[in-house]
């Protein structure tokens, strides 16, 4: 996300920041209706609604394929190994902040490895790649893909190496695992390849903002490391300061967490999407006026505890 396009022969490739531009308004969309879901301020649950979530890895396949290609284009004319070092500890120090802003502000979901995490390693895996030829970096990219296919979810299980995006899915804000989504990157690098030494018959690197519109989109992709770390904090007070004045609470952050994990394991068993809010809704509450709430979130429930949460959700499975 912090890649820069360098200077052409006859300036910047203003188009490479457009297109990093766009790719931040759609992030903007797709944060504020997150924001929204959270905050309960909407009825959809922007996390499960396949709609949603696709929109969400359009947005962060797009990113990170301008990540490659942008790699490529500052290495065109030579690696700049001090530049180079200076973007990727700018990147992690961002991932960190990200990391240490998240757990102190959602601990059951904090991001431990989201897009930043994932540009920061992948800016260090694909170096070896500017050295081989474009058709092993293509057809690396497509292994790359289809790998957590052939193999399933059922190898690198232990915690410490979710990151590689084998193993079960974890539950947080944000992920963006090795495979299948350093494809993504790979594939950027092979379409700079292919594009770069076209520019000048072409004409579509002296492409130029003239609105104003198209350049403030372009001002933002030319600085989206910046807007990335702002966007989310602005978004969060604005909705804050609105619910202070409208009057709806904040919601419990542990309702929350209890609700969209107990939601996605719901759908995951093909239980329709509406059936399954319904019967975690009413699981919460029951589990509350039963006073075994916190000791449920604690995993502190007795045998017999156990068997009375058991016996609420059944009911509740069983209302019209």
């Amino acid at each position: 996300m912090s890649e820069q396009a360098q200077p052409s022969a006859g300036g910047r490739i203003e188009l490479v920041d457009l297109a990093r531009g766009i790719a931040l308004l759609a992030m903007f969309v797709y944060h504020f209706a997150y924001d929204l879901s959270y905050f309960r301020l909407i009825g959809v649950d922007v996390v499960s609604d396949p709609g949603w979530r696709a929109f969400a890895r359009l947005i962060a396949g797009s990113f990170l394929a301008i990540v490659g290609f942008s790699l490529v284009l500052a290495t065109r004319k030579g690696f700049d190994r001090g530049n180079y070092l200076r973007r990727l500890a700018l990147v992690a120090c961002a991932a960190i902040l990200v990391t240490s802003a998240t757990w102190f502000a959602l601990p059951q979901i904090f991001i431990f490895f989201g897009i930043l995490h994932h540009i920061a390693l992948a800016s260090v895996l694909a170096l070896p790649f500017l050295f081989l030829p474009t058709l092993i970096i293509a057809l690396t990219a497509v292994v790359v893909f289809a790998l957590p296919f052939i193999l399933g979810d059922g190898v690198f299980t232990q915690d410490w190496l979710s990151f590689l995006g084998f193993g079960p899915w974890p539950l947080t804000a944000d992920f963006v695992p090795v495979f299948p989504w350093f494809g993504c990157v790979l594939a950027g690098m092979a379409l700079a390849r292919i594009a770069l030494p076209k520019t000048q018959e072409s004409g579509w690197a002296s492409w130029r903002a003239t609105s104003a519109p198209t350049r403030l989109i372009v001002l933002g992709g030319r600085n989206s490391l910046f807007v990335y770390l702002v966007h989310q904090p602005l978004f969060i007070g604005a909705l804050f300061l609105f619910m202070q004045a409208t009057g709806p609470k904040l919601p419990d952050a542990e309702a929350v967490t209890f609700l969209t994990s107990c939601q996605r394991s719901c759908t995951a068993t093909g239980t329709p999407k509406d059936i399954c809010e319904r019967v975690c809704g009413c699981s919460m509450d029951g589990l509350k006026q039963a006073n075994l709430w916190v000791k449920a979130l604690a995993d502190a429930l007795s045998p017999a505890e156990t068997e009375r949460a058991r016996e609420i959700g059944m009911t509740c499975a069983r209302q019209p």
